[in-house]
């Protein structure tokens, strides 16, 4: 069964393998194809770009060693807001090409063989101070916030030219629901955006190249009841035109499906909040096919290796977690993979103590090694969930079951320091509390409030000039200034006397050369 018709001239064909026949349970196998790219068996998994590269790996690794179906990113992520009088092309736009290489993968030097999905945000979005308008929406690039209208995405997907583009859509995001009215007018929104995308594909010079890009029309995170015209329209209308569904509220997918019959052909990519491998296997059950995961690059991030395997491996009294934090000093003199039976490039050449020291002298190899790890793990779940399939419903639905009474149902918290943190990670989120540094500060005032150096304030005694008392901070380059004690005396600690304090008054500063 494809999804293939002499209606839809698109290079993309999805086929499903091997489809739900229990109840309660509408996951499948299938296979995604691509003129020019590797077949991606479902379900399966995109790793998220940030800049247009995947999290600490160069494109020859990511060649190498990871195993994802592709990769998912965002426009906002490779373009710039255009500055007052400026004439400049943004630089992905005049990516030079050869041998038929699309200009994303040019740009990005992502290996030929994967394919590239685009969006207009990146997952997850940093929040806008600026609401989306009738034609446009708001993103945050690199020069900060832009406005970005319906025909200059569309305009960009043309030139780009991605395997798969996700057309504009009119989400909200952060923690607060959207009112019912406002819900309303983003199904409105996104309605037209869409009939308008095709209606300019028609009209375009360039529609037949703009049509060997497969679209993925977005299912909004609302309610089924208040985007159901929009989607009877995509039924109804678009159907031969899109190649799958981008959807972004999990739970309105049993609606769509039980409704529209010619839409459950379609592959599923799910690029809604997934944070842990409880949320996919869940999504699967309901029928997904592909997952957009972020939380890989946190988790990597954070310095933790991922540990689960599907179905689990061990029978233990107690939940087992699914990932240990290579910054705890357990993993200090630790010689064992990093996760057993692992067979990813870092567990067979590396242990958990060298990635250990990495971390903690924050060599970059420490994280291009963990994520090479991580990637791995994630792709073996999947593969593992896809052999379980192949067994049967009855055999998916038993594993996963065991997978949730045996594992803890969140990450661990990381407790070594990050990378250096990418901007938009901090900047600008509206509405919001300003967000603690993850790391701490490599440098400090001398009074102590950055707390970096660990100095505090030099007291001498009265009588005692200010700049005596900072050549007395000098003698002892190693040592700590503390607060003067009760008579004023300056007192000076250096962690290599036995003691630990050395006492200095009056008399002694007075003594030091001025």
């Amino acid at each position: 069964m494809t999804n293939d018709s002499q209606e839809k001239p698109t290079a993309m064909v999805f086929e499903v393998l091997k489809a739900a026949i229990i109840d309660g349970s509408a996951a499948r196998l299938g296979r995604m194809a691509l003129a020019g790219r590797r077949s991606v068996d479902t379900p399966n998994y995109l790793a998220v770009a940030s800049r247009g590269v995947v999290p600490h790996m160069t494109p020859d690794n990511v060649g190498k060693y990871l195993h994802s179906g592709g990769v998912y990113m965002a426009l906002e992520e490779v373009i710039e807001r255009p500055q007052q009088y400026s004439k400049r092309q943004t630089p992905i736009y005049d990516t030079p090409t050869s041998h038929g290489r699309r200009p994303l993968h040019s740009f990005t030097a992502m290996p030929s063989d994967l394919m590239t999905v685009l969006s207009a945000r990146r997952l997850p979005a940093v929040p806008s101070p600026m609401g989306n308008s009738n034609a446009s929406i708001s993103i945050f690039t690199s020069t900060g916030y832009q406005v970005l209208t319906t025909k200059e995405y569309q305009n960009a997907v043309e030139t780009l030219r991605p395997d798969i583009a996700i057309p504009l859509a009119d989400l909200t995001y952060g923690p607060i629901t959207p009112t019912s009215k406002r819900a309303l007018r983003m199904a409105e929104r996104t309605d037209e955006w869409l009939k308008n995308w095709f209606a300019d594909e028609d009209a375009s010079a360039d529609g037949p190249q703009q049509r060997d890009v497969a679209v993925f029309a977005p299912v909004l995170p609302v309610s089924y009841s208040i985007q159901w015209e929009y989607l009877e329209r995509l039924s109804e209308e678009l159907s031969t035109r899109i190649a799958g569904l981008a959807v972004y509220n999990p739970d309105v997918l049993l609606d769509l499906l039980s409704d529209y019959a010619n839409l459950a052909t379609l592959p599923r990519l799910s690029v809604s909040a997934v944070t842990t491998p409880h949320h996919i296997l869940r999504q699967i059950s309901l029928g997904f096919d592909a997952f957009v995961l972020p939380f890989i690059n946190l988790v990597s991030d954070a310095g933790i290796a991922m540990t689960f395997t599907f179905p689990p491996s061990q029978t233990t009294p107690t939940l087992l977690p699914l990932g240990v934090d290579l910054s705890s000093p357990a993993c200090k003199t630790s010689l064992a993979p990093l996760s057993p039976n692992c067979t990813c490039y870092a567990c067979t050449a590396h242990h958990a103590a060298y990635v250990h020291h990495l971390l903690g002298a924050r060599e970059m190899l420490g994280w291009t090694l963990l994520q090479t790890h991580n990637h791995t793990v994630v792709a073996a779940f999947f593969a593992s969930v896809r052999a379980a399939l192949a067994q049967g419903e009855e055999a998916f639905e038993g594993a996963a079951h065991q997978f949730a009474l045996r594992y803890e149902p969140e990450f661990p918290a990381g407790t070594g320091e990050r990378p250096r943190a990418r901007g938009y990670q901090f900047k600008g989120e509206a509405g919001g509390e300003v967000k603690p540094k993850l790391n701490k500060p490599a440098w400090g005032k001398l009074d102590g409030e950055g707390g970096g150096l660990g100095l505090t304030r030099v007291r001498a005694k009265k009588g005692v000039a200010p700049a005596v008392a900072v050549a007395a901070a000098a003698v002892v380059v190693a040592g700590e200034l503390v607060e003067s004690d009760a008579e004023g005396g300056a007192r000076l600690e250096t962690p290599p006397v036995s003691d630990g304090v050395a006492d200095v008054d009056a008399q002694e500063l007075n003594s030091l050369p001025r």
